[in-house]
């Protein structure tokens, strides 16, 4: 078993309802319609990494709004700078009195682990890692091998060269997926389609987002979907500085990951076109798995010691079309309703 993070099936575990769908009446504004105090631990890409924490603490806000709270006044979140800052900033949210935290990625397995296990008063949440064995612990997982799927035949309908790029954070089982549904979905399309796979080994490191950028479209990459936290943000840099230099009609794409990253990709082009190099961006909705525990505890059913699994079929992740053209957007719907039904079964690992 990998302590980091333990394998699920993610096509055959039962899925609860997302937060977006409740019909729940916000709250008054000064008067609180809760007294669960709820934290977040972020990982490395921090709060505003326009990815997969922004997400989260976006979900947290709504649910801070929806019932009269504030920040740092029912809610709040600890960011971390590094992975030596973890096991602090879950201890400092215990210690301030906050009766749910939620560790934000798999890299903080070890940290919650091990904080739960010395609070077992306290209820925490993991996302994208299972720990097992602890009541006091939920555990939330995505199957973003479908949404990447989706995002890989979006890429195979656009490349013109027949070379796409995927560029990983950091390896481990969470990531696989996304690299492997990427895979899956271009070559659905096409087999003869070129990938090129490389990791920065960080979800925080921008500058390595770009080199990596930078080398897969000199090599001919006119697509990169990137799975890589404030990683990322390198991409969407090198992409600007290369399209500033093209005609509109010879721009490279990148593909967003785990929120709607589109606003990322506006640029002017050396034709002097305004326009847009965000393709598609495969969709986790982090934010409402949040809002979806927290209401459960709210409620006095916190999920502790079960894993709760968000696929296509319910929402928890999807893909926003963007600039895909007529041909690829029906491509996507269809491979999108087979997934669904059980006709496609996207590979994990």
């Amino acid at each position: 078993m990998n302590k980091k993070l333990i394998g699920v099936g993610l096509t055959s575990v039962a899925v609860l309802g997302l937060a977006a769908c409740s019909n729940r009446k916000a709250a008054s504004s000064s008067e609180a319609a809760t007294d669960l105090k709820v934290a977040m631990v972020t990982d490395t890409g921090g709060v505003d990494d326009k990815s997969f924490n922004q997400s989260a603490w976006e979900g947290l806000q709504a649910w801070g709004k929806e019932n009269g709270l504030s920040k740092d006044n029912g809610y709040t979140y600890f960011q971390s700078s590094g992975e030596s800052e973890f096991t602090t900033n879950l201890s400092s949210a215990v210690d301030s009195g906050y009766q749910l935290v939620f560790g934000v990625g798999f890299a903080l397995y070890d940290a919650v682990d091990k904080v739960a296990g010395d609070n077992p008063d306290t209820n925490f949440a993991i996302i994208d890692s299972v720990i097992e064995g602890k009541d006091n612990v939920a555990s939330v997982v995505f199957a973003d091998n479908e949404a990447a799927y989706l995002a890989g035949v979006a890429a195979a309908k656009a490349t013109k060269t027949k070379q796409v790029g995927f560029i990983g954070g950091m390896e481990g089982e969470v990531i696989t997926r996304f690299e492997k549904g990427f895979e899956a979905g271009v070559k659905s399309v096409d087999s003869s389609i070129k990938i090129s796979v490389e990791y920065a080994g960080s979800f925080g490191d921008a500058a390595k987002g770009k080199t990596i950028a930078a080398a897969q479209y000199a090599a001919g990459a006119d697509v990169i979907y990137q799975a890589a936290g404030g990683t990322g943000a390198g991409v969407f840099s090198e992409a600007k500085s290369i399209n500033e230099t093209k005609n509109e009609d010879e721009k490279v794409w990148v593909i967003g990951v785990d929120r709607d990253q589109s606003e990322e990709g506006k640029y002017t082009s050396k034709d002097g076109k305004e326009s847009n190099f965000v393709l598609a961006s495969s969709i986790k909705e982090v934010g409402n798995a949040l809002q979806s525990i927290t209401n459960e505890t709210k409620d006095g059913k916190f999920p502790g010691g079960k894993t709760t699994v968000y696929g296509l079929k319910d929402g928890g992740v999807n893909i926003a079309t963007t600039n895909l053209d007529d041909e690829a957007k029906k491509a996507v719907e269809d491979a999108k309703a087979k997934i669904i039904s059980g006709e496609i079964t996207v590979p994990e690992k």
